[in-house]
């Protein structure tokens, strides 16, 4: 997971404007910029020029200023707000249970996650799924292709088996009927389900590709729905990160012709209070991050807390998971740490010798290391041994040799990596992604998000997190081959081979660009295998919930290019803009 940059600078040098706050700044010196008004206050640049990469590369300082995010305050907290939330639940549950039809009842549950609300209403909704499901007396049959593709996409994502068959009678000899194209509703339902579909269902691969092609073509054809169709095109529902989706969604419901009064004041006072226990949870592990003093002691190493906290926020995603927030950010710092460690700075000695430390989790092995290295171990360390203690006093179980393999397995995965780069090896893409996947460092984090959601600790879901179950290895894939289309354009001019996309343009003699589709397609690919394992697997629902938040958490942070690395421009923009856990203006207002 390589992310070094040239430096840069959150300043406009064109229009000598602050790029965040837009105010005019001090331009009377280039390297000495700074918004007169911006809370922003950047540290004095001071770039580590590292030699072990071809050229000179430089780190980006954290634009976060932490006095600023430890100031972070929030109106939405208190019983008040909960139990004004208790109230419009309760009303909103009385509404899905007196839903007329079956229909009625998928459209509201559709409505409700994608506000981002599932987690209020789960219990109810895996009731009205099984009965649905089983054609209870009020599950009913469903016929139109809006319902029956809402239906089968519904079932799908809480894990339960539906044939692609049902769509056969929306088909004919040439495929799905031309006329279907008509139906614009029914079209975006198909395309949305299409990405639930598993390896071989060839006739979701035909909806994908029908259903692409018409929804492109009369795009500009529904006012309605003309903004879903564009925000599908451009990545599925199926894909996309759940906070993001909800912000967006929440804008997006209050034109709707049906919008549901109580639904809306509902998600917006629940976006807020959300909000409200990040900025709370972000001061904290500011607090902690500077405490701990990593970062200031490291000073080639990237300082990116603040997007280590949105990357969790993304896999954890519900706010009572906060242990498993503060867990995930702890883990992305040291992940950034240590992959600049073995990417640009450590010789490949200390880094064989830091591997062999880690896996033996001996303080007294650490003697061996470079100082630097110490502080990072002994920082490792402490902080995992904390958590494993945690929960060896709540549920008894001993839990530290598992994060230990996932540090060392992801350690080891980064030391093949060094070892190509020292010996100017491109290996094939086949030998690439088989250690790729866990150099991404996902499964360090679904093995740390496992223990930290307090989920049933059995001996076969130990057995699945050793034997990196489908769910934990497709949302690794993800995670790493994201992160390559990302950063493959900077690592070519590096000459880093740590890349899907250089692996492949050398071993098929191709172009970037068709390196980029071969890659984009396997990331289609790795999502029909983990689609499967929702159904084939020991772990309970909100693990499979977090295992697919960090697939679609790595598409989103990866969208527009390096978001963790890069605290700049349009992928800083994504990042903070559309998760809206920062900038307190915008709250919504709740009338």
């Amino acid at each position: 997971m390589a992310f070094p940059i040239h430096l840069q600078t959150h300043f406009c040098f064109i229009s000598s404007k602050c790029l965040i706050n837009k105010n005019i700044i001090d331009a009377a010196h280039t390297n000495s910029r700074f918004c007169t008004k911006c809370t922003l206050i950047p540290p004095k640049y001071d770039p580590v020029v590292v030699s072990k990469q071809p050229g000179n590369v430089y780190y980006q300082p954290t634009i976060w200023d932490y006095t600023f995010v430890e100031s972070l305050q929030s109106n939405y907290k208190g019983d008040g707000y909960i139990n004004q939330i208790e109230k419009l639940k309760k009303e909103a549950t009385i509404m899905l249970e007196k839903a007329a039809t079956p229909l009625a009842q998928l459209e509201m549950i559709n409505v409700i996650q994608r506000l981002g609300m599932k987690y209020l209403f789960e219990e109810e909704i895996k009731e009205m799924l099984v009965n649905i499901y089983n054609d209870k007396p009020n599950g009913g049959k469903i016929y139109n292709l809006h319902a029956t593709a809402l239906k089968f996409m519904l079932l799908r994502q809480y894990g339960f088996k539906v044939s692609q068959d049902v769509f056969t009678i929306y088909m004919d000899k040439n495929g799905f009927k031309e006329h279907l194209s008509e139906d614009v509703k029914g079209m975006l339902s198909l395309y949305e389900a299409a990405h639930l579909a598993f390896e071989g269902e060839s006739i979701l691969e035909v909806a994908v590709i029908f259903t692409k092609t018409k929804l492109a073509e009369g795009i500009n054809n529904d006012v309605e729905l003309r903004n879903q169709i564009t925000r599908s095109l451009e990545i599925p529902l199926h894909w996309r990160m759940e906070r993001s989706e909800a912000r967006w969604y929440i804008n997006e419901y209050k034109n709707a012709q049906d919008m549901n009064r109580v639904f809306l004041e509902l998600a917006e006072l629940n976006f807020n209070t959300y909000q409200a226990t990040h900025q709370e949870d972000l001061r904290n592990m500011s607090r902690w991050w500077r405490s701990l003093g990593v970062a200031s002691k490291l000073n080639f190493a990237r300082d990116r807390l603040v997007g280590s906290f949105l990357f969790s926020v993304g896999i954890s995603a519900e706010a009572k998971s906060q242990r498993c927030t503060e867990w995930l950010t702890k883990v992305m710092n040291f992940v950034l740490i240590i992959d600049d460690i073995y990417d640009v700075h450590g010789s490949l000695e200390e880094l064989e010798i830091f591997a062999n430390v880690v896996e033996r989790w001996n303080t007294k092995e650490m003697e061996k290391l470079p100082i630097y290295m110490k502080i990072c171990f002994l920082a490792l360390y402490n902080t995992t041994n904390e958590m494993a203690f945690e929960v060896l006093k709540e549920q008894g179980h001993d839990i530290l040799p598992y994060l230990i393999k996932s540090w060392a397995n992801f350690i080891k995965a980064m030391l093949v990596e060094a070892r190509w780069f020292n010996k100017e090896y491109t290996p094939s893409v086949e030998e690439y992604l088989s250690n790729g996947w866990l150099s991404s460092s996902g499964s360090v984090f679904l093995v740390h998000a496992f223990f930290a959601t307090k989920q049933p600790i059995t001996t076969d879901v130990l057995r699945a997190l050793e034997n990196n179950h489908n769910l934990l290895y497709c949302s690794s894939m993800i995670f790493r081959l994201s992160n390559d289309l990302a950063t493959s354009s900077a690592e070519l001019e590096r000459g880093d081979v740590s890349s899907s996309v250089h692996c492949y343009m050398r071993e098929m003699s191709s172009s970037e660009e068709d390196a980029r589709l071969y890659i984009s397609g396997l990331i289609m690919d790795t999502w029909k295998k983990m689609n499967e394992s929702i159904i084939d697997t020991t772990f309970d629902l909100p693990f499979i919930h977090i295992a697919l938040n960090l697939a679609r958490t790595a598409m989103f942070i990866y969208q527009y290019g390096d978001g963790i690395g890069v605290e700049d421009g349009k992928s800083k923009d994504h990042v903070l803009s559309r998760t809206l856990l920062i900038n307190k203006h915008y709250f919504f207002t709740i009338t």
